[in-house]
Parts: structure tokens; C-alpha cells; sequence
């Protein structure tokens, strides 16, 4: 289920003036570390964000709405630079005495994310008044509370970056490991609710690609950094970013209660169809069928795609069975890698309303 942040704008991300009126370029200010701390949200992909600000009698005399709309287009235009795009903007223009529904903490505009396909109960409402704890209570949301102190919120802070490692960790199901050897030193970054967005940099544009596969298709969030001793050869990159990438999805499962554990998918791509079943079981083994034509894929060599997999099961303890055919080693390495994902977001995906332990032994 999808989960936001319903975030207020004036006080919360920019600084609110005494005449709580932004209506010019010169009073756009942000609050310190709101930039950096939304980009890491937004980056991770777990959330929607969405604003959502009362501005009192927008559109009339006393604010007229060629005063509002350009520092208010200035501000979202400085967070898109950034990678911070809202998902959608609420904007209330009553007046506190009007009591309109729409108004906060009332929830008239926010109908849309009441209708059950939200995840309200590890959603967030984040600002600056106790309104905004009031919104959060009255949509079935949590707060976080910035300034001031209410032992409704989950958090009271004034530091962003507090409230961004906050956010991140209440997701719950990601992961970072950083594996330094003499021969490479990567990072990878797993978050396994989010929204199959990638980053990657191992040195090796083809090996790129099919991890940017990976994400895309398991709908995990992937960031993969690696230097590697490439002077030598691929192999070292390869197997460690494996070992890595694996060692990630056993410390984002955890304890793997209420997840189907099981996952397969047959794909085609072309000439090339792919086979893949896998069964987080706290076992590593693999069993391969397939084979390939050519030595080298782009930098990959094709005896690698084999040796990845096999890491990825050692660290990951999990089964994995694979075959593949296909005349084209491009298309059976992808589709290969693209079915690995398939089976991977049916594995990992949550049985709703289920959190025992998916095995008769009561552990994994």
C-alpha cells in the first residue's frame, strides 16, 4: 500500500514572517536543512509527498493572488531542482473563523487518501502547529511536530536531517551495508518499499543496466556504489557488489515475518525466456540451466552472470533455480535479470493482516 507525507509549507519547509504571509520574492527563506533532508526523501522513494497549507483568504483583498503564486513557484521550482517534487498540493484559502471543512486539521481536501489504498497508519503528516497533530489524528496518520512539543507526535524536533533518518527508519525494510575489501569498496543501499528507483556506478555501463533492471522490476529502491579494482579485471566488482546486494535483502527481511518467502516468474524477451524461482529460506543454493554464446556482454563477462547469482544466494540464504535460452546473450542476460526481480517482489511482497513466520519450523 502506498504511504505519504502530508507536509505543511509556511513554518514547516520555509520560514513563516510575523504577518504569516509570503507574498514576495524577499521573504522566501527555507528552514535550515529542509532542502538536503526532503532530497533524501524524496530520493528513497517510499513516500508521496504531498503539501498541504491553509493560506489564509488567498484570492482576496487582504492577499491577492499575484502576490502568493510567484514565491510560491520560486520555492517549488528551487525543491525540483533538487529532486523534490510534490505528488500534490492542497491549498486552503479560508479564513480560521469561516471553520470550513477543508481548512486544518479538517480533512475535506484530503477525501482521496481515505478510500483504503493508503497506508495511513505509517503515513505522516509533518508541520509546525498543533493543527497539524490534530490533521494527523483525524486522518489515522502519525505526526512529526517541528518547534514545539506534543506527546501525540512521534517526533518533536527542529532539525530536518533528525526528521529524514527518522522517516527512513520508520520504513522498516531497507538496508545499507558497506563492504570494503583491498580489492573494492561499495556501498549499497536497499529499500524494499520503494518505487524501483536506481542509482548506480559500479564502472561497468552493462552491469549498470541489469541492476537498474533489478530495481525497476522488483519495485525496490536500489543505490549501488562501488570502486573496484578494475585495472585488473571484472570479476572483484561483480562478486562483491553480489555479495553486498545480497547481504542487503537478509538485513531488510529480518526476521521475515508475514512475507510470501516464495517467488517465480517466467518471462520472455525476444528470442531469449527465462525461468526464475526463488525461496528466502535462510539456505543458499542454486541450481543453473542455461548457457551463453559469447565471452563478454558490453564490460560483463558472461561467466560472471552465474558467479552473481551464486553470491547473491551465499549472503542473501536463499534458494534460487534458473534457466534460460535464447540465441542472444544481451536478451537471455536480461530477461534473466528481469525475472530474478519478478520473483524477487512476489517473495518479498506482505501477506495482508499476516505476520507469522512463512516456514512450520517458526524461524528462517
Amino acid at each position: 500500500m502506498k504511504k505519504a507525507l502530508f507536509i505543511d509549507r509556511d513554518g514547516t519547509i520555509i520560514v513563516e514572517p510575523p504577518d504569516e504571509q509570503i507574498d514576495s520574492y524577499e521573504k522566501l527563506a527555507f528552514l535550515p536543512g529542509a532542502i538536503g533532508a526532503l532530497a533524501r526523501i524524496a530520493k528513497a522513494g517510499i513516500y508521496e509527498l504531498v503539501m498541504v497549507t491553509n493560506q489564509d483568504g488567498l484570492g482576496t483583498a487582504s492577499f491577492p493572488e499575484d502576490t502568493f503564486w510567484p514565491a510560491h513557484q520560486k520555492m517549488l521550482d528551487i525543491l525540483a531542482a533538487e529532486g523534490i517534487l510534490f505528488d500534490a498540493i492542497h491549498i486552503d484559502r479560508s479564513f480560521p473563523h469561516e471553520n470550513l471543512p477543508t481548512r486544518k486539521p479538517g480533512t475535506a481536501m484530503l477525501t482521496a487518501y481515505m478510500d483504503g489504498s493508503y497506508d495511513l497508519a505509517n503515513s505522516f503528516v509533518i508541520g509546525d502547529r498543533l493543527t497539524d497533530v490534530q490533521l494527523a489524528e483525524n486522518l489515522g496518520c502519525q505526526s512529526v511536530l517541528i518547534g514545539k512539543t506534543d506527546e501525540r507526535a512521534a517526533l518533536c524536533t527542529s532539525d530536518w536531517h533528525q526528521i529524514a533518518d527518522f522517516l527512513l527508519a520508520a520504513n522498516g525494510r531497507s538496508a545499507t551495508v558497506h563492504r570494503k575489501t583491498n580489492e573494492t569498496d561499495i556501498r549499497v543501499t536497499l529499500r524494499m518499499d520503494g518505487k524501483g528507483r536506481s542509482e548506480m556506478a559500479t564502472g561497468l555501463g552493462f552491469f549498470d543496466h541489469m541492476l537498474d533492471q533489478l530495481a525497476r522490476h522488483s519495485g525496490c529502491s536500489l543505490e549501488v556504489q562501488v570502486i573496484g579494482d578494475l585495472h585488473i579485471d571484472e570479476h572483484h566488482t561483480i562478486e562483491d557488489t553480489a555479495l553486498a546486494l545480497g547481504e542487503a535483502f537478509a538485513r531488510a527481511l529480518g526476521n521475515k515475518k508475514g512475507i510470501e518467502r516464495y517467488g517465480f516468474a517466467i518471462l520472455p524477451m525476444d528470442d531469449a525466456l527465462a525461468q526464475v524461482s526463488i525461496d528466502f529460506s535462510g539456505r543458499p543454493w542454486l541450481v543453473w540451466n542455461g548457457k551463453f554464446h559469447r565471452e563478454k556482454v558490453g564490460q560483463m563477462p558472461t561467466e560472471m552472470v552465474y558467479h552473481f547469482f551464486k553470491s547473491f544466494s551465499d549472503t542473501a540464504k536463499c534458494n534460487l533455480n534458473m534457466q534460460f535460452s535464447g540465441d542472444n546473450d544481451h536478451h537471455q542476460i536480461e530477461i534473466l535479470f528481469k525475472a530474478f526481480a519478478r520473483a524477487i517482489r512476489s517473495a518479498i511482497a506482505l501477506r495482508p493482516g499476516d505476520t507469522s513466520i512463512p516456514s512450520t519450523k517458526g524461524i528462517l
